[in-house]
């Protein structure tokens, strides 16, 4: 923790972009493996095996450069991306900026990526069985019809990726939130669930939707209502929130929040779709995770599996193991013999 708290003392004095990338430049490098697991929290998520539930969430790795070397810190999956269909440059900069106190982070990136062609070369051809990849697909900003952006991104990576999540979320694209309610979600899953049935029946990889934190609780019960009734397969909540509520800022900064003051929301959030879809699907919960409490937290409220990414900047590698030994050490202490036994055990189903 030491040489982390060094390394990020001199990284913090930069851009967060370019300690991003002199981030990702390192881990390039990376030969240490941190591959302790636990038997209890070893588990089958949409038919793969997951050797833990800890993962780190889309935005990290954007462009697939360093996927490999993000399972040497003992992560259970990765997922990739925001990929969008064509490369784009995401919204002007300065456009990441640091709350050191809040331990968070708002960003107006705008799904920056390489694109699909780029990004689905570094990917295998095939499915990795040992390694469970995810891909994030988006839209681009500019696009005529965000619809045939996401059936893009279910052609392309049906049949390498471990699942695909479509991240209709992003506070950072104008109208793209829009996808979540009702009359545009309907079309939108039929879209692509015609791209799956006609190119990829047999290798269907399970499909997630991100939803955001901000969507009104009417808006979420009608969105649980059509992914229970289309046959998607998970939920991810949540993404960044817009929400300043929890902060105490002199100036107003745009973007999507994230770190620590997004816990509450989004544990909220999934409690609440965990209850409406009566924990007949995977959720994974995104949102503020710095500790094995607070990941704990969150599979009681309903999540199978989590994602972090803020936390990790701010704490650094070591955070992954210590999440996973502190989840088994709880998971034994309150007397479960395994993970799946815990999840939504604080949720009360009506």
């Amino acid at each position: 923790m030491f040489l982390y708290n060094l390394i990020k003392f001199f990284l913090f004095l930069l851009d967060p972009e370019i300690s991003h990338r002199i981030t990702i430049f390192l881990l390039r490098f990376s030969l240490k493996k941190n591959n302790k697991e636990f038997a209890n929290l070893k588990n089958i998520v949409f038919g793969l095996r997951f050797n833990n539930p800890v993962g780190i969430a889309a935005g990290f790795d954007k462009n697939a450069e360093i996927y490999k070397q993000l399972f040497h810190l003992g992560f259970g999956f990765v997922e990739v991306g925001t990929v969008t269909p064509q490369p784009q440059s995401g919204n002007p900069k300065p456009r990441v900026f640091r709350l050191k106190k809040e331990e968070a982070i708002i960003n107006s990136l705008g799904f920056n990526s390489e694109g699909f062609e780029a990004i689905k070369i570094r990917l295998p051809s095939k499915r990795d069985i040992d390694q469970i990849v995810g891909v994030n697909i988006g839209a681009n900003k500019e696009s005529e019809n965000f619809i045939e952006d996401y059936k893009k991104g279910i052609e392309n990576f049906s049949n390498c990726a471990s699942y695909i999540t479509v991240n209709i979320s992003s506070p950072n694209t104008p109208g793209l939130r829009d996808l979540q309610l009702i009359e545009n979600l309907n079309d939108l899953i039929k879209n692509i669930n015609d791209v799956i049935e006609k190119n990829h029946n047999d290798a269907r990889p399970p499909i997630l939707l991100k939803i955001a934190p901000d969507m009104e609780e009417e808006d979420i019960k009608s969105l649980c209502s059509v992914v229970l009734s289309k046959g998607i397969d998970g939920i991810i909540i949540s993404n960044t929130t817009l929400d300043r509520s929890k902060l105490n800022l002199n100036e107003d900064i745009s973007g999507g929040l994230s770190g620590a003051p997004l816990f509450e929301l989004s544990t909220y959030k999934l409690n609440l779709v965990y209850r409406l879809t009566k924990g007949s699907i995977p959720l994974i919960g995104v949102g503020g995770i710095d500790s094995a409490e607070k990941a704990y937290e969150k599979i009681r409220n309903g999540a199978t599996l989590v994602q972090l990414y803020t936390g990790l900047v701010y704490n650094g590698p070591e955070l992954v193991a210590n999440i996973k030994e502190g989840l088994s050490d709880l998971l034994e202490r309150d007397g479960f013999e395994n993970i799946s036994n815990a999840v939504g055990i604080d949720v009360k189903i009506k």
